[in-house]
């Protein structure tokens, strides 16, 4: 693979989201990333969705281009043996297992000085947790749906693990950054939880109720401190509208006919509606005067019309729809991928395009497909020795 970290080889020991992630980003930078599985996969290879043969489609969306191995985690032969491809290779570690001695920074620095080891733990004192726990922890589920509801809504993105993954990426590069100018290595812990905490910190949604003593209220679909809201066309389709500066606002009063009546509720009132904060107290009654307009017209013809002006908006979508449509099939971060087991689709690349060109996404292995070559090649093994291991199952090819 080209890319700024071509030449690298990263050794992966993880499950789930954040640290496949971390290895899967770093893949589509240039690394060779060699995940390696305990014989038979971890607990995340079997996870739905599933094509219809068994082939976890999460799996293989996490694994994009890396090489699978699989070693025996609890042999003391197979702990040397990841234990080599770590501190032979180019000494890069990414692992959320947890509890494994074998794979501590103390144990790898006694072997490699410079090793960069990141491990990603659930919360920052090491106890365990996962998005979900994080999140309900946290408070987004109780700020999250319509404003009448009274319980927790949990969201479907796995937000923090998303996050933590990405975080981690960049702290290995940083990390070899550092290490190629001063030799040193890195021992990196990244929480879940310290990653959602830092973000509802950063965002306001923590310094709130510590500096005013108010917090966050359920808003539907509005939008915090500005107006934003949903409607309906009169075919029933959903749009999501935006409008964050006096311009969008201008725009979408125009388009909606309703000038005349909002002068006068803003007369009314006492306002000024090139105000953010005096569209955001008096959004409601604003939205019912919008709604009528939605709902006289087709979601075509709000489309059109939309478009003509500066307002930000976008028609609600399915999964399905949307990977049907021009934002998947007409898109260069996708490219048509064969992936054993699931066949051929849309796949996505690197996000980041580097000098206008995406990354393309590449099949992710079969599990333990790569195990002969990488410890062949990697630790110089012999053809006696894979076969050795095999019976053993120290390994499984």
């Amino acid at each position: 693979m080209t890319g700024p970290l071509s030449g690298l080889t990263v050794v992966e020991v993880s499950s789930f989201v954040a640290a496949p992630l971390c290895g899967m980003t770093l893949g589509q930078l240039g690394a060779e990333v060699i995940r390696i599985d305990p014989i038979g996969g971890a607990s995340d290879v079997q996870r739905w969705p599933l094509a219809a043969d068994g082939t976890s489609i999460y799996w293989t969306g996490l694994n994009k281009g890396k090489r699978s191995v699989t070693i025996d985690l609890r042999s003391p032969e197979g702990q040397e043996l990841i234990q080599r491809l770590i501190v032979e290779g180019d000494g890069v570690v990414v692992t959320n297992a947890a509890g494994l001695s074998w794979l501590s920074h103390e144990v790898l620095t006694n072997k490699r000085p410079d090793v960069i080891h990141v491990q990603l733990l659930g919360r920052g004192d090491g106890s365990t947790g996962v998005d979900y726990t994080v999140n309900a922890g946290i408070g987004f589920p109780l700020v999250t749906g319509p404003a009448d509801h009274a319980g927790p809504i949990n969201h479907v993105l796995p937000a923090w693990d998303v996050c933590c993954g990405l975080y981690a990426a960049l702290a290995v590069v940083a990390a070899l950054r550092s290490r190629d100018e001063s030799g040193a290595g890195a021992r990196i812990s990244l929480a879940l939880e310290d990653v959602a905490l830092a973000t509802a910190g950063n965002l306001g949604l923590l310094t709130e109720p510590q500096v005013t003593g108010t917090q966050r209220q359920r808003l539907g679909n509005a939008i915090y401190g500005q107006y934003g809201q949903d409607f309906t066309s009169r075919d029933r389709a959903r749009f999501m509208v935006v409008t964050l500066t006096r311009r969008h606002f201008r725009d979408l009063v125009d388009v909606t006919g309703t000038g005349a009546a909002v002068a006068a509720l803003a007369d009314a009132l006492d306002v000024d509606f090139g105000s953010e904060g005096d569209r955001y107290r008096y959004r409601d009654v604003l939205s019912g005067l919008f709604a009528t307009w939605f709902a006289d017209h087709t979601a075509d013809e709000v489309t059109a019309a939309l478009s003509g002006t500066t307002v930000l908006f976008e028609r609600y979508r399915t999964f399905a729809e949307v990977a049907a449509g021009p934002k998947v099939t007409a898109n260069p971060l996708f490219s048509p991928l064969h992936q054993e087991g699931l066949g051929e689709y849309f796949a996505p690349g690197l996000p980041v395009a580097f000098d206008g060109a995406h990354a393309a996404g590449t099949a992710a292995p079969a599990l333990g497909q790569d195990t002969a070559d990488v410890l062949e090649r990697r630790l110089g093994l012999t053809t006696a020795d894979i076969e050795r291991l095999t019976k053993a199952k120290t390994i499984a090819c």
